[in-house]
């Protein structure tokens, strides 16, 4: 299995919540997807999962939005690349800090073009008309142990 169609934005929030006891200091999460197609939302639900107690903000104006203990159990990094011109430009943002002791979740994460880690990810998210989304990934070897969740799994 290679994808799940998940309901609604709280099924989305939900597979989020599935992923953050998964997650490791040196994760990199790539949300790729069109406007509205559920990267926050899986994201959201990423943060709560990890402790977060408000909702959390689309890091869309601010490029990064950093989260840490006692916020979250795992420090996370939540980024929005939707305005950035180029790969350069992220360079500039010194994501790799965030890998050492804590996480990345990359919205518009193709926008880092070679950039991107090797043992990243992949989640893809497009919006069904009916509201559904339909989710998809691709993991590298150092995630097959680990996703998708066993909850998932029959899904």
């Amino acid at each position: 299995m290679t994808s799940w169609l998940l309901a609604d934005a709280a099924a989305t929030e939900a597979a989020g919540a599935a992923l953050a006891p998964l997650l490791r200091a040196g994760d990199v999460v790539a949300l790729h997807g069109d406007l509205g197609a559920g990267k926050t939302s899986f994201a959201r639900g990423v943060l709560a999962a990890l402790g977060l107690v408000e909702e959390a903000p689309s890091p869309s104006f601010a490029i990064v939005q950093t989260y840490g203990p006692p916020e979250v159990s795992l420090p996370v990094w939540h980024v929005d690349l939707y305005r950035l011109e180029g790969s350069d430009e992220a360079a500039e943002l010194g994501l790799d800090e965030a890998l050492d002791d804590g996480a990345l979740l990359i919205e518009w994460a193709e926008r880092l073009g070679d950039r991107l880690w090797p043992d990243t990810l992949h989640l893809t998210f497009a919006a069904n008309p009916d509201g559904a989304r339909r989710l998809t990934w691709a993991a590298p070897a150092s995630w097959e142990a680990r996703w998708p969740p066993s909850e998932f799994a029959s899904a």
